[in-house]
């Protein structure tokens, strides 16, 4: 297995979780990494990405609330969630991928999962008073 998450929960609103995902060292050293989430009835979205130069975007929705991080000695990335809102409640899908463009691999803030090959099983964040 590749890639595999973990963290996920129920919470109130306001309330934080971290989700991680473990990825293998090979994916790791080469790639991106990115959360998306489905939340219930809609369509998957990226949520956020980080380069292998820790260069990380975000979906505007969570800006200022979540921290995407990773440990690159233990090869897990974190999803820090704070001021979580019900409408954050979905799976949660770790995935790694990228494009090489420009002298790098590129992420293009996960606007293209095509380029994603490895994917997750996800964890399920529910947020809910």
């Amino acid at each position: 297995v590749l890639l595999v998450e973990s963290g996920g929960g129920s919470v109130q609103p306001g309330g934080s979780l971290r989700l991680s995902c473990q990825i293998s060292e090979r994916i790791n050293s080469r790639y991106c990494v990115a959360w998306f989430r489905r939340p219930p009835g809609k369509e998957r979205e990226a949520v956020a990405t980080i380069t292998n130069d820790q260069v990380t975007t975000y979906v505007d929705s969570v800006k200022g609330r979540f921290t995407l991080s990773k440990d690159n000695a233990k090869n897990i990335v974190y999803l820090q969630m704070e001021s979580l809102k019900p409408e954050d409640t979905g799976m949660y899908i770790c995935a790694a991928g990228g494009q090489w463009s420009d002298g790098a691999m590129q992420c293009y803030s996960g606007s293209r999962p095509w380029i994603f090959g490895y994917w997750g099983q996800g964890t399920r964040v529910t947020v809910s008073s």
